[in-house]
């Protein structure tokens, strides 16, 4: 190629460079009259405009949402009431009355020792017994339940060793008195269908351990005074832990 077409050909490289550049800015010019901001101070005055705008619907929504929920909310403090209500009758901060059973369980006489076959376990209430009334008290249907007095919650814990109980950092003897607050026949309903209770019963026959249930119609139960917090928690055994 020789010098005279090279430079013919860098001339119509510049024309169509020039060509581009013409338009690119003739583009630009014609934007200027678009509503989309062209430096940074009209970014900022747009941006805080939309602020402003965006800032006054929420303060709007936020009116509405309190007016309706004044309206919708008319007679809840009378509901939460009755659900603190309940709350704290079952955590036992507060005292029950009414009516309900009375259960009492009892070692069996010494005259039992003489039953042919018998081990000394076998004269004595031990800790599932108990566990099994409270929970079959609990199935059907109590409100509220003490043992020895004391007010029985969801962190109440206690152990028998031998023929005494302990419960809330107080020792107790036999006979151990369950009482519970609710109907008085779903309650013997569920008793009567216990299998743990329906064992203890065949003992009650066998070695005569002391067993009765009373109705009850006004029981007062007294709140529980202690701490309820939990100290500490142990997982079963068997169980998955993932970390």
């Amino acid at each position: 190629m020789n010098r005279r077409l090279r430079s013919a050909l860098s001339v119509a490289s510049v024309l169509a460079a020039a060509g581009l550049l013409f338009t690119a800015s003739a583009q630009l010019a014609d934007a200027g009259d678009s509503r989309q901001p062209q430096d940074l101070a009209e970014l900022v005055t747009a941006e805080s405009d939309r602020v402003t705008e965006l800032t006054d619907r929420m303060n709007s929504l936020e009116a509405q949402i309190e007016d309706l929920g004044e309206e919708a909310s008319s007679d809840l403090p009378r509901r939460g009431e009755k659900l603190t209500s309940r709350e704290s009758v079952v955590s036992g901060s507060r005292p029950v009355d009414g009516a309900g059973l009375r259960v009492s369980l009892d070692d069996a006489p010494a005259s039992s020792q003489s039953i042919s076959g018998v081990r000394a376990d076998d004269l004595v209430v031990h800790q599932q017994d108990v566990q099994h009334v409270i929970n079959a008290l609990w199935a059907g249907g109590a409100e509220a339940m003490t043992l020895q007095g004391e007010r029985v919650t969801a962190t109440s814990a206690f152990r028998c060793s031998g023929n005494i109980l302990l419960l809330h950092g107080k020792v107790f003897s036999p006979p151990y008195v369950i009482e519970a607050v609710g109907d008085p026949d779903a309650l013997r309903s569920s008793l009567d269908s216990s299998p743990g209770v329906a064992v203890y019963k065949q003992y009650v026959d066998w070695v005569a351990l002391g067993w009765s249930v009373e109705e009850a119609d006004s029981l007062k139960l007294p709140a529980y005074t202690g701490s309820s917090e939990l100290k500490h928690a142990t997982v079963p055994d068997g169980t998955d832990v993932f970390s």
